[in-house]
This record gives structure tokens, sequence and C-alpha cells, in this order.
């Protein structure tokens, strides 16, 4: 019975992880080494209470809301003798069409709070309603609205004309 359990839980995590690790990529701005962290954590944590999240009607819903709440409370309990640095020593290397776009992209979201960047995260790249995301960070709905709404202002403001001149440039 436990390695069946178990067999479960691997085939489950073995499914998700990608996706999970694309959505801490985003929460934490690129910080690579963070957002593998943050999906190890949050898989440890869907592992300790596997037999009942197995019996959940979306099982990866659940992970994702773990994922954010693990994010929000690794930001909220910081060591202090962390520093944050205007640039990373090494720099992930970005593939794909677009890699300036996505790095102006992925900096003007490590300028938003974490809370902002959740929403942004959770609405807009995991496409959730507002009444999910709400749940999802254990809020209210009009506080969602409020926090997209000042976030999606303040990332055009942070990428100003430059966005355009990226696409342009792509």
């Amino acid at each position: 019975m436990r390695k069946s359990r178990e067999d479960g839980f691997i085939e489950f995590a073995g499914g998700l992880t990608g996706h999970l690790f694309r959505s801490a990529c985003l929460l934490t701005s690129g910080d690579t080494y963070l957002a593998e962290d943050l999906v190890q954590e949050t898989l440890g944590r869907m592992y300790l209470k596997w037999g009942r999240i197995s019996q959940v009607d979306n099982p990866a819903a659940y992970a994702q809301t773990v994922l954010v709440r693990t994010f929000l409370t690794y930001r909220r309990r910081r060591s202090s003798g962390e520093r944050p640095v205007a640039e990373m020593p090494n720099t992930p290397l970005v593939t794909g069409d677009d890699p300036l776009l996505r790095l102006a992209l992925l900096q003007a979201l490590g300028q938003l709070p974490p809370k902002d960047r959740a929403v942004v995260v959770l609405r807009y790249w995991e496409d959730r309603n507002i009444e999910e995301t709400a749940d999802v960070m254990n809020t209210s709905s009009s506080a969602v609205r409020s926090r997209a709404s000042r976030a999606l202002a303040r990332l055009r403001a942070e990428l100003g004309g430059s966005l355009a001149e990226l696409i342009a440039a792509t």
C-alpha cells in the first residue's frame, strides 16, 4: 500500500515539476536557484500530506497554492544576512527567440513587491480568475483587483517605451 502511494506521488511530482518551476521562476524574477528551492519545498510539503492531498479534486491547483504561499512566506522571513545585488554573478542561460524581452519582463517583475508579483503571475501567467487568485493568496477578491491594477500600472511605467522597442526588435 505504501509503495503504491509513493509511486503515485512520484508520478504526480514528475508531471508537475516543470510547470511549478516555470511559475517559481516568474515569482522569483528569474532567480532559478531560489525557484528550485521553492519547488523542492513545495513538493516536500505535498509529500508529507500526500495521503490526504491525493483525494483532493485538483492536486495540481493545490500544489500551485502551496508554491505561492511558500514564496510569500519566504519573502517575509528572508534572512537579514542576505544582501540583494543589482546583478547576479552567474546569470542563467536564456533560450528562445526573444531574450531581451524576456530579461526586460523578468527585471520589471522583480521590481514589484512579492504579493503584487504573485497576483500578476497567478492572474496573467497561470490564467486564474480573481476568486481563485484570492483563494490561493488567502485574501479578498477586491484586494486582488487592486493589486493587479497597481502592479500592471507599475509594470507599464517600468517598461515604458522600451517594451515597444524590444518587441519591434524581435
